[in-house]
């Protein structure tokens, strides 16, 4: 990577002593991203284009290059029994850091969302790529913007004017080829560029220019699926060799990345956790993962003192409500074996001191989790464009389950009509105004958050 910093420096350099800056090609993507080091600039550029300048309050930086274009050795994936292929990225990541101050940033023509310092309106959304996975018989269809509605999803929340987008994962689910099937014909498929880009960054575009992103990691960006992707485009932690998903042998490492906080202002913030490798069965203690995920634990427990608010973002929802209907029987299943038995040894009933109320994905579903004022409230917004396969809730069912000792569900709510995106309004010092919208327009749940507690009154 160093060379390829060098080379991007220099190229950038010699357009400058040109004069030539402003005939840099435009970027295929450009994107203001939220790390633990504040945020960043990132542009995707052509393979054969250097990276392009940033414009900061009027003054010209160079970008650095993040990843270089390259073919990527094909993984062990866990589609590769229907079909895989290696992972080509003709394209060049160039990055920047921007300071939080900032008030005017562009690249080129384009200019970047800036940072609030003040986040009162948030987007939630999650889930969002086109499913098309041979193991499972789902065949999504991509070309249908009635049947895969993101990018519709991705206009309209544009228009909500967010000051932050936060994605709870599962950005990539176009894993096999699509066969022939209906809706779905000459779509990208794999884990490349290609992909990427139809999956999310074209679709995703009217929103990547209204806010800054939070990106958490999905299970579907985990090292077998599209890590290679997630490390070169969307994480907020440096890009190193042996942490970018290319050797099998250091998934281990590729798989972990530490938590980070994001300010919010006026004492609020927002902890992004990833636990993408945690899955949802119990994680013995010779397994590197339960090491990993309890040392998360402890680090989210520490930044989330002295905080007049903290949200606390991962992919799987640690004390939400999942459920399943075989033979017209219906189980529901309170919260994750994996959870249980790592984050649980330090803190067994979960009850995550300074941790107001968390929000995830990975459920195709919105639900609202109310645990009273001993554990956060649980938040899931995974219903932003993939295809559904949720076995409704029953409220009457839902109440009473107990994810953890002693968290007793006390109010539910759940939503599985469709897709849409979850909105957080900032109304005081320790409250939110939480809307669920429809696809078809419309808020169709209108919920509040004082400190822990929800309610979502009809």
């Amino acid at each position: 990577m160093g060379g390829g910093l060098t080379k991007g420096l220099a190229a950038t350099a010699l357009l400058w002593a040109s004069g030539a800056a402003a005939e840099v090609p435009a970027p295929l993507s450009t994107y203001m991203l939220m790390t633990g080091g504040g945020p960043v600039a990132r542009a995707v550029m052509a393979a054969g284009d250097a990276c392009p300048v940033l414009t900061l309050d009027g003054r010209q930086m160079a970008m650095a290059v993040r990843a270089e274009p390259a073919d990527l050795p094909l993984r062990p994936t866990r589609s590769m029994a229907e079909n895989s292929k290696p992972s080509r990225f003709p394209v060049r990541v160039c990055e920047a850091a921007v300071p939080a101050t900032a008030r005017a940033v562009r690249i080129g023509t384009r200019a970047l969302p800036v940072p609030r310092r003040t986040a009162r309106r948030i987007v939630v959304i999650g889930n969002t790529g086109c499913r098309i996975k041979a193991s499972d018989n789902a065949y999504q269809a991509c070309n249908d913007p009635r049947a895969w509605p993101f990018a519709r999803i991705a206009a309209q929340a544009a228009a909500w004017k967010p000051d932050l987008v936060v994605h709870v994962g599962d950005y990539l689910y176009r894993e096999n080829p699509c066969a022939g099937h209906a809706g779905c014909t000459d779509t990208p498929w794999g884990y490349g560029w290609d992909a990427w880009d139809a999956d999310f960054f074209t679709p995703a575009a009217p929103l990547l220019e209204a806010a800054p992103w939070l990106m958490i990691r999905g299970n579907h960006e985990s090292c077998l699926r599209a890590g290679q992707g997630w490390w070169r485009l969307l994480a907020a932690q440096p890009l190193e060799a042996g942490r970018d998903c290319n050797d099998a042998a250091s998934d281990a490492r590729g798989d972990d990345s530490p938590p980070f906080a994001v300010p919010l202002g006026g004492g609020a913030q927002i902890i992004a956790m990833d636990l993408a490798i945690m899955g949802e069965d119990e994680i013995p203690p010779g397994d590197p993962r339960y090491t990993q995920i309890r040392s998360i634990q402890r680090a989210i427990a520490a930044m989330a003192k002295g905080h007049s608010f903290t949200f606390a973002a991962d992919h799987y929802p640690l004390l939400g409500l999942n459920a399943s209907d075989k033979k017209g029987t219906l189980r529901i299943k309170p919260g994750y074996e994996a959870v249980r038995s790592t984050f649980g040894i330090d803190d067994p009933t979960l009850r995550l001191p300074g941790i107001d109320a968390l929000l995830a994905g990975h459920v195709h579903a919105w639900q609202q989790d109310d645990y009273g004022p001993g554990h956060p409230g649980q938040w899931i917004s995974g219903m932003a464009g993939t295809q559904e396969d949720v076995t409704p809730i029953p409220a009457g069912r839902a109440l009473d389950q107990e994810p953890a000792p002693g968290a007793k569900l006390l109010r539910f709510d759940s939503w599985t009509g469709g897709f849409g995106f979850m909105t957080l309004e900032r109304t005081g010092r320790r409250r939110w105004r939480v809307e669920l919208h429809a696809l078809e327009g419309g808020v169709i749940r209108r919920c509040t958050i004082v400190g822990r507690r929800s309610a979502c009154p009809r």
